[in-house]
């Protein structure tokens, strides 16, 4: 697996490093976690979304498991009467794990949902950082978990009872078991497995999960010819099976699949008369590009600057940005449908390839090179959690859609 530094010849290549690397590895992840957990953000409310997430963890609670079909049933018949879309209980995985932490715990269903959101994004951080360890090495690790701990969106996403950090762990999975897959040298059915239960698990959780799949698709086609890695038959038989038996468990929990096929006509029907939906939802297809310019700019320019360097020889970054490339190309089409919140699934990838810019760039300074890559690493990080302290506790943002980044940032004023 070619490391994302430029200065690594080899996987093997890991040495070099001060001994004291790994406790501060473990430093950067505490901090990450505790960013995470710590109540950190000015608005106290409860979104519209956080609402119907409690409602639906508080039927659970009532009701147990086995009455999923009658809450989808009531969902249709309330769904129907509607102007415009609500979520549908078929998000399960989210409300599910809602609900066992709120039945275990004995916590209110509302806080449950805040826990299992903090910890999910906890959990993303310790994926980023091993999958960066996978991708080239302990430098790009440590670089990659220190860029991943100050993620504003990431932490917002720990600071509230939002499905979107929940998604954006599994999608992550599934991308990080599909690298190891494509890598393996021989078929491995228990890597494939894994694969597939990944898939799965997604598409229990949300809708955008065809994304992802798409997106997971292109890979798979692309990488015989981009030296990406080895198809197996495994491997293929996994992306079949796996998100066919999400959509599966999801039938079954709906009572049938005229429920199922009904919830999500319902959802993309109503969706586009969906008032908020329509004011702050749409825009031109660089709609994404200036959202994450608002939020994470420096991010953003140096991954851009390092696709310019896309090489067969490192196939690693090529595999991540095809990635979001990939998604990318779906998710600007989506009519009234657009959202920083659906782009957490991108925070790994494109910092690992803002780091890999960063190693080149550092590479111009060989006697200074260490120092160089963290000071520029640490520049990037300070700016990071400004733009947090900005955006979510100077001001109390709440939903990422342009206007409010744009007045939490000073660009717009109120009259």
């Amino acid at each position: 697996m070619p490391p994302l530094d430029s200065n690594q010849t080899t996987p093997a290549v890991r040495t070099g490093l001060p001994q004291w690397t790994p406790v501060f590895l473990l430093l950067l992840l505490a901090a990450g976690c505790l960013l995470r957990i710590t109540p950190l953000t000015a608005f106290h409310g409860v979104g519209f979304d956080e609402n119907l997430y409690r409602a639906y963890v508080t039927m659970l609670n009532e009701k147990g498991i086995a009455a999923m079909p009658r809450i989808v049933e009531e969902y249709i018949t309330t769904q129907q009467s509607l102007p415009s879309a609500i979520l549908p209980p078929t998000r399960f995985l989210y409300i599910f794990f809602g609900h066992l932490w709120s039945s275990i715990s004995g916590t209110a269903p509302l806080d449950a949902l805040h826990d299992v959101s903090a910890a999910w994004s906890v959990l993303t951080l310790l994926l980023s950082s091993w999958f960066a360890w996978r991708l080239g090495g302990m430098r790009v690790c440590l670089g990659v978990t220190a860029l991943m701990a100050c993620a504003p969106i990431q932490i917002h996403m720990g600071q509230h009872a939002l499905i979107d950090g929940f998604f954006a762990f599994w999608a992550l999975l599934s991308l990080y078991l599909l690298w190891e897959n494509l890598r393996a040298p021989k078929p491995n059915p228990l890597l494939a497995t894994a694969f597939g239960t990944s898939l799965a698990l997604m598409v229990m959780t949300k809708e955008n999960s065809f994304f992802v799949f798409v997106g997971i698709c292109g890979l798979i086609a692309c990488a015989p010819f981009l030296g990406l890695g080895k198809i197996h038959r495994p491997l293929l038989f996994a992306t079949v099976l796996g998100p066919a038996a999400g959509v599966g468990i999801l039938v079954a929990l709906c009572g049938g699949p005229e429920n199922f096929m009904t919830v999500y006509l319902l959802l993309v029907e109503k969706a586009y008369t969906l008032q908020y939906a329509i004011l702050t939802g749409d825009g031109p297809w660089y709609r994404y590009l200036v959202d994450l310019l608002l939020s994470s700019p420096l991010v953003l320019l140096l991954a851009v600057g390092a696709v310019f360097r896309l090489d067969k020889k490192e196939p690693a970054p090529l595999y991540l940005a095809l990635f979001v490339g990939i998604t990318y190309l779906i998710m600007c089409n989506i009519k009234y449908g657009m959202n920083l919140r659906y782009t957490n699934m991108w925070d790994m990838p494109l910092r690992c390839l803002a780091f890999g810019q960063m190693a080149w760039l550092s590479a111009k300074l060989p006697r200074h090179r260490d120092l160089a890559l963290m000071a520029m690493v640490g520049l990037v990080c300070a700016l990071e959690l400004r733009n947090y302290a900005t955006f979510f506790m100077e001001f109390p943002l709440y939903e990422l859609v342009s206007e409010g980044l744009l007045r939490a940032l000073k660009i717009l004023k109120s009259p």
